[in-house]
């Protein structure tokens, strides 16, 4: 199977990614092999206080191969335990991109957090991508929904 690998009942399609580290900062990696989302971590000591949010740098410097993008989503722990969460979740690093990674966390949380160096801080998803062919109408086809927006479906 190419381009792919058995794992289990499982098949994981291989992309490289490669990154630049910076001194003293860490590749991301996948903590057990289900996880979609490698862990990615602090490349510095930082504190985010309640209802602010800060830019957090990995020291990560990206080639992502064309036809994909890398994700950056929050950690579930983080969010459910502390109020902390991606704040453009999820936030797309492009593949022409090759500046560091850095991940806008926002705190909900009524106490500020503190962020060490080395602190798992969100998760990288890559992910294919696909770029429509816009095009200009007059006309729209019309559907049962119609122009209904939020809540217009109801609760259930």
């Amino acid at each position: 199977m190419t381009g792919a690998q058995e794992k289990g009942t499982r098949v994981a399609v291989e992309i490289k990614v490669k990154f630049k580290i910076a001194e003293g900062a860490v590749l991301p990696e996948y903590l057990t092999t289900g996880s979609s989302g490698m862990d990615v971590r602090s490349a510095d000591d930082h504190v985010v206080d309640a209802g602010s949010w800060k830019a957090v740098g990995t020291g990560l410097y990206p080639e992502i191969p064309e036809g994909y993008e890398i994700q950056v989503r929050s950690r579930s722990g983080l969010a459910l335990k502390s109020g902390i969460f991606v704040l453009n979740s999820p936030g797309t690093v492009d593949a022409d991109y090759r500046g560091e990674i850095k991940v806008i966390l926002a705190n909900l949380g009524k106490e500020r957090f503190c962020i060490s160096k080395g602190d798992r801080i969100a998760q990288l998803v890559v992910t294919p991508v696909m770029q429509a062919i816009v095009e200009e109408t007059e006309k729209i086809s019309s559907t049962e929904r119609g122009s209904g927006g939020f809540g217009s479906t109801g609760k259930s």
